[in-house]
């Protein structure tokens, strides 16, 4: 079964730059089984995807976000990471990594989300 992990701050400034690694066990990222994406899930939005790493290193993310968001991997590391600029306080969030299988619909749907991390929470306030 494939595992997840999520790390990154807790508490941010607005503007600055939010960076969280998802380290994935038992599951190569480099699987072609395997997609990897980033979504959040607040009170005011609910559950949100930002985008996807395919199993090829190709990125998708959802188009609000797509001028700000960047996913990433360390295959070394088999970890894949998100980077989003110039947070503001509408990105304080509880954020998680999870794995889809291809094929998927064009958003992912939550149901296509099999493996979750547990989640960790994004403050961005003044």
């Amino acid at each position: 079964q494939v595992q997840l992990q999520e790390s990154g701050p807790g508490l941010m400034k607005p503007s600055q730059t939010l960076f969280l690694t998802c380290t994935v066990s038992s599951g190569s990222i480099t699987n072609s089984d395997y997609s990897w994406n980033w979504i959040r899930q607040s009170p005011e939005k609910g559950l949100e995807w930002i985008g996807v790493l395919s199993a090829a290193g190709n990125t998708f993310y959802k188009p609000s976000l797509k001028s700000r968001a960047s996913i990433s991997r360390d295959t070394a590391k088999n970890q894949f990471s998100l980077q989003l600029n110039s947070v503001t306080p509408e990105d304080t969030a509880v954020y998680y990594c999870a794995s889809t299988e291809p094929p998927y619909s064009d958003p992912p749907v939550p149901k296509e989300f099999d493996y979750w991390g547990q989640g960790t929470q994004v403050t961005v306030s003044s």
